[in-house]
């Protein structure tokens, strides 16, 4: 049962992963550049389900635990 690990990566070598848009695997991406393709999907999302008050309290809410 301890090994199950070193299985699953002895499996998983020479599978291709799916690219839905068929461009090459270049590695993990920047912080940056996935905070861009997210934000635009969250901000329908904020819109959508009205959850701008959620957002807003949850980041005061943040800020008074940092001390801000």
């Amino acid at each position: 049962m301890a090994d199950t690990a070193s299985r699953a990566m002895t499996r998983t070598q020479g599978r291709r992963v799916f690219d839905a848009f068929g461009g090459r695997n270049s590695g993990p991406r920047h912080p940056l550049v996935a905070t861009a393709m997210v934000l635009p999907l969250a901000a329908l999302l904020v819109v959508v389900f009205g959850g701008w008050e959620a957002v807003v309290t949850q980041a005061s809410s943040v800020g008074v635990m940092l001390g801000r």
